[in-house]
């Protein structure tokens, strides 16, 4: 077995590939930017070696910086995680030629499969069901727009060489294809140095299921089931879960048989998926092959047992496979939600910054429910501007679905970030709605379900009782610490400008009883909160909850999984007080277009005094790898431009004002 692995990645992968060489007993190399110097990637490996800038093109993606840290360090074997060199094939074959194990498959397989315009053509001919499209290059917008029509929309524009949900636009007519063609070679030039893009039918309503397949290098290949990631955002995995809701045990073996057939067909010889859109009649039709482990996969690892880190090392370092197909098995169910540096509350707009606080739920089993997290970052670590925004995979497995479903809400309650905006709120929003828990899911049901974008969820019932009882209780901590208790057994809750009655009384455990106007009692137990806490924890009636608190001048603000409120305890005149405060007005911005995000400035396309349309592009703004199309809101004469080419801005600078 290897002695020592460099690691060609960063953040959580790099992190997650340690641990299992850890427990090999394999020693690791990791390499990192000057903005990954203080990683915990770096902190945990036995070795640590500089090779460039931040920038990915000018550190991670140099081969020969990989080439060279390898030479240096007396690393056997390299693992690329997934991104960057994960699916070059050029890679694979350089480190071959100079005697260093490639832990992923052999650089044939990588170029038949990597390639999205060659595997399918492959996929076809083993055998395997695909989707109609245009497979060949395509050169001009004029040119795509003509084959187009011959196929007809809604069409899917892809880079060729794409990933991770990069270089992926939908199109709806001709504008959205001559514009979405140019920004896609864009973004495929820029993300995978390769701007070849091709255009495949887009199947309406469509499921996206994935097969994880695993080969060694004596011709051995099985499948460990799939892995349903339809909860998607610009075509971007967000919530994962194996297995799929959707599938029965025919429409499950049909799918591994038709993965394992074409990973045996370029002689597969890692960990791979198999990626297939799929009709809610169970239809499917191949949609790509990643030919490298996937950010999911630790989904199906805790359905399965098998660590598929573990396995690709010992099929490139040539072991057999030490199981079959027949020795697979599904237990239970797991979910994976990952948790990104991205404000949900401002259009799902990169947030980066230092994760000022950051507390992750216990990992291990909890009542009904195990909890897994895969992080790369530690309080006080910044998210770059350079990087994916990922802050975590959180994962819940459950012997059900819906034990699953409520680790995982469980799971989210008990995570806690500040300084920057995060998407936990959201990901709890999905959990608790009953759409989700009834398994009916489609790559849409982002834009279904929030076709306004999020402002969180209205409290439940059960989350105003949760509301209340944090709130009073967290005042009568606070008072008694100050040396100020009050002996009043009547407030006045108000849940933003909602007031509520609540009697307050204590039994001869000292547990809070509050009776509710209307009637009712609750009882709060098991108090774990003071004074600087950010997470208030008890037990509502017997059942646990976690709120995430902060106290400010005249209450606190409490969030309970999607619902956040300002909630104030107050003395009944008072809270009539409360209620005659007129509302803030906002700020009029609506002749300004304002940067939704920090980044950098592709261009502003137009000039002070020009006439602008409603709809007209204004500017493209660059962050995290991905360009966004800012657009006028109205029509409008342009009174001034704020930036320029290739300047850096900050979320909400002015970037074009309208007279």
């Amino acid at each position: 077995m290897f002695s020592k692995i460099l690691i060609a990645n960063r953040g959580e992968i790099a992190v997650r590939i340690i641990k299992t060489c850890r427990r090999m007993g394999i020693k690791t190399v990791q390499v990192y930017s000057e903005a990954d110097a203080g990683s915990l990637a770096v902190e945990m490996a036995d070795e640590a070696v500089l090779i460039g800038p931040a920038p990915a093109a000018q550190s991670y993606l140099l081969a020969d910086k990989i080439v060279e840290a390898v030479r240096q360090t007396g690393a056997q074997a390299v693992h690329p995680g997934f991104g960057f060199l994960s699916e070059n094939a050029g890679f694979a074959r350089r480190l071959r030629d100079e005697g260093i194990a490639f832990i992923g498959p052999n650089p044939e397989a990588i170029e038949a499969m990597g390639d999205k315009i060659s595997s399918k053509k492959l996929a076809a001919e083993a055998g395997v069901s695909t989707v109609p499209g245009h497979m060949g290059l395509i050169e001009t917008p004029e040119e795509a727009v003509k084959i187009a029509n011959q196929i007809g929309y809604p069409i899917m524009i892809k880079a060729s060489a794409g990933g991770g949900g990069k270089g992926i636009r939908v199109a709806h007519s001709d504008a959205d294809m001559a514009e979405g063609f140019a920004a896609v070679k864009a973004e495929a030039l820029n993300a995978f140095g390769d701007d070849r893009v091709f255009l495949e039918k887009f199947i309406i309503d469509p499921r996206h299921i994935e097969i994880q397949v695993l080969g060694d290098k004596h011709g051995h290949v099985v499948h460990l089931f799939e892995r349903e990631c339809s909860i998607q955002r610009r075509n971007q995995k967000v919530i994962e879960e194996a297995p799929s809701p959707l599938l029965d045990e025919a429409t499950r073996a049909a799918m591994g048989a038709q993965a394992v057939a074409l990973a045996q067909a370029v002689n597969y010889d890692s960990a791979g998926t198999v990626e297939f859109v799929a009709g809610q009649d169970k239809s499917f039709f191949f949609l790509e092959m990643n030919t490298r482990l996937q950010v999911e996969h630790p989904v199906t690892e805790l359905i399965t047992g098998v660590d598929l880190v573990e396995q690709m090392i010992r099929s490139a370092w040539g072991e057999t496979l030490a199981f079959e197909q027949k020795d697979l098995k599904i237990d239970g169910w797991a979910i994976e939600s990952r948790i990104y540096a991205e404000d949900p509350y401002r259009g799902f707009l990169p947030s980066i910054g230092r994760l000022v606080r950051y507390e992750q739920p216990e990992e291990g089993e909890h009542n009904g429910y195990v909890v897994r997290n895969d992080s790369g970052v530690r309080e006080g670590d910044e998210i770059s501007m350079f990087y994916d925004p990922m802050i975590a995979k959180l994962c819940a497995w459950g012997e059900t679905r819906e034990a699953a479903v409520e680790g995982m809400a469980r799971a989210l309650e008990d995570t806690h970030l500040s300084g920057l905006g995060h998407n936990v709120p959201f990901l709890a929003a999905v959990m608790d709605q009953d759409r989700f828990k009834s398994g009916n899911l489609s790559t849409s049901y982002i834009k279904d379900e929030f076709p306004d974008g999020f402002n969180g969820l209205r409290p439940t019932v059960e989350q105003e009782h949760i509301l209340i009882a944090s709130a009073l209780a967290m005042h009568e901590i606070i008072a008694e610490q100050d040396g100020d208790p009050s002996d009043r057994t009547d407030w006045i809750v108000m849940i933003d400008k909602t007031p509520h009655g609540v009697g307050l009384s204590y039994d001869e455990d000292e547990e809070m009883i509050l009776t509710l106007t209307g009637g009712g009692d609750i009882r709060l137990s098991d108090i774990d909160w003071r004074p600087g806490l950010a997470q208030f924890k008890a037990e509502l009636d017997g059942e646990a909850f976690t709120a995430e608190v902060k106290r400010v001048a005249d209450g606190f603000d409490i969030r309970h999984r999607a619902a956040r409120a300002r909630v104030r305890v107050l003395r009944p005149h008072v809270a009539e007080l409360y209620a005659r405060l007129p509302e803030k007005v906002a700020a009029d911005t609506s002749k300004m277009v304002l940067s939704p995000m920090p980044g950098l400035v592709v261009s502003i396309p137009v000039v002070v005094g020009q006439e602008v349309k409603t709809g007209e592009t204004v500017a493209i703004i660059e962050a995290m790898k991905m360009q966004n199309i800012l657009k006028a809101e109205r029509d409008g004469v342009v009174k001034a431009v704020g930036a320029k080419d290739g300047d850096p801005v900050a979320a909400d600078d002015v970037l074009v004002e309208f007279g």
